[in-house]
């Protein structure tokens, strides 16, 4: 098996900044992918390992985060709709109190974990997902985003409860704290301490990868299409994008989860918004296809036609993109979370099911209808333009302007998901060294290096064994909150009746 030699990785940093040409950048991403590709792929096909069902390879960690969703959702009596306008109105601020632990508001705790899943693959990754399961899929996408709700809700819920506080007011939780002393709290002190640390080592790695370089990576390439391409000013200035997004994104997180929270309590409802309207707009204007589009969705859901496995193809297609989009069950938005002003673990609970109704049920679902009903099903599966390049293509066959703002909404996706997981990141980081200011500024400028080696160079290796890391987290998670579900529920019950709402069980 090849190894990662530091002369190489050495090279590579100096040519991000010092080498003008593009072939050279081309040489560098050849050596690195090259050098760690064998690992990388042994990795991935471990973590992503597919049974065949029904003529469809299903890959068995988004089973895992399916089923799970799935248990949860029956185990809490459908909490995910129960719970949603209990979930609207603590939002809106009808169960705050400032003088409560923690950092942030509801509505910014939300808006900072939304801002960590709502990203490039609602507008790309879609648009894949449509191509090769047609639009049965996006049937799938809505009820996989619908049952990730109840994940969220627990997993969240469980973030703040075992939360820590520290000495300067600042919360710290997620799966690496519930998992360490909730199940030290089922005699399990010796498992919990193990798959906290491991969660912890997975986030950090992995949060340079999904979170960071390929999200500079896919805002720069949209930047320079929407710049002439290749003949535009941006081609091989990819180190500078990079440059620019990382003093922007450093600015940001130097202030924490406050200064986090700040920005995405604005800019998330602004580039959701932008994108909803963009959306809605063009599916009005295909308003005669509309009837059409959601017959194929209901008849396609159900079919053999669509995906290679037929009808189980375009299902597991539909839920991995669901679970890859909204990471429901990985347990990153706990993170986020666990920095509410709350007294009441069961209220961020409430809160956290909004995000991947948010983020799946509404805006990849409003892509899915932007393109099934901007072209047919010939198109969409045919030869032609694939990913954002498709979601775009659709926004321009009304509007032929919207690949401009489209591409400025990417980019916001994108440097949003940068600020999520830069914080994500560094509470893994201080979980394994141990609290503090100047290691979490350690971390900080580690992730804004890796900003900017995102957008100068294509690390398709290096991005697909972070990838496989930030899905591996899934398995301790979800073990986690297996064990820890009956609490969930006796707080949950005994919550209903603290306000008056109390519902059999």
């Amino acid at each position: 098996m090849n190894k990662l030699h530091p002369h190489i990785l050495c090279t590579a940093l100096l040519g991000l900044f010092f080498l003008p040409s593009t072939a050279h950048a081309k040489s560098i991403d050849t050596v690195i992918n090259q050098s760690v590709q064998p690992f990388t792929d042994a990795i991935s096909s471990f973590i992503f390992y597919s049974i065949p069902v029904g003529g469809a390879d299903v890959p068995l960690i988004v089973c895992w985060l399916i089923l799970a969703a799935v248990f949860f959702t029956f185990y809490l009596g459908f909490i995910n709709i129960r719970g949603f306008k209990h979930a609207i109105d603590i939002v809106r601020g009808s169960f705050s109190d400032p003088k409560h632990d923690g950092e942030i508001t509801h509505f910014q705790a939300l808006t900072a974990a939304v801002s960590g899943t709502v990203g490039i693959g609602n507008i790309a990754a879609v648009a894949v997902t449509v191509s090769l399961g047609g639009a049965g899929a996006i049937f799938w996408l809505i009820v996989a985003g619908f049952v990730g709700m109840t994940t969220k809700f627990v997993e969240c819920t469980l973030g703040v409860k075992y939360r820590q506080i520290n000495a300067d007011g600042t919360a710290s939780g997620g799966p690496m704290y519930y998992l360490r002393d909730g199940l030290k709290n089922k005699g399990m002190g010796g498992l919990g301490k193990f798959l906290g640390l491991f969660y912890a080592v997975s986030i950090v790695i992995g949060c340079l990868g999904i979170g960071n370089m390929f999200q500079s990576n896919q805002a720069y390439v949209q930047l320079v299409q929407v710049t002439g391409g290749e003949a535009g000013p941006l081609e091989g200035l990819g180190w500078l994008v990079g440059l620019i997004m990382a003093v922007l994104v450093g600015v940001i997180i130097i202030g924490g989860i406050k200064s986090i929270a700040r920005v995405t309590s604005k800019l998330v409802p602004f580039m959701a918004l932008i994108y909803v309207i963009g959306a809605l707009v063009v599916i009005g204007m295909n308003a005669s296809e509309l009837p059409g589009a959601v017959a194929a969705i209901i008849s396609g859901a159900f079919t053999m036609e669509g995906a290679t496995g037929g009808f189980i193809g375009v299902m597991i297609l539909g839920f991995q993109r669901a679970a890859f989009s909204n990471e429901a069950g990985i347990g990153s938005a706990a993170i986020a979370h666990s920095t509410v002003q709350t007294d009441k673990p069961i209220t961020e609970g409430f809160v956290a099911l909004l995000e991947p109704f948010i983020d799946t049920v509404v805006i990849c679902t409003l892509t899915g209808l932007v393109l099934v009903t901007a072209f047919d099903a010939q198109t969409i599966a045919g030869d032609g333009p694939k990913g954002i390049e498709l979601t775009s293509a659709a926004f321009a066959s009304q509007i032929t302007w919207a690949p401009l703002p489209l591409s400025v909404v990417a980019v916001l996706f994108a440097f949003s998901t940068m600020l999520a997981w830069a914080y994500y990141g560094t509470k893994g980081w201080v979980y394994i060294f141990g609290e503090g200011r100047k290691k979490e500024m350690v971390f900080g400028v580690i992730f804004c290096i890796f900003i900017v080696i995102g957008a100068a160079v294509k690390l398709d290796a290096i991005l697909d064994f972070a990838d496989a890391l930030i899905f591996v987290m899934a398995i301790p998670n979800l073990i986690g909150l297996y064990i820890l579900a009956p609490e969930i529920k006796s707080d949950l019950k005994q919550y209903w009746a603290d306000i008056g709402e109390a519902q059999s069980d």
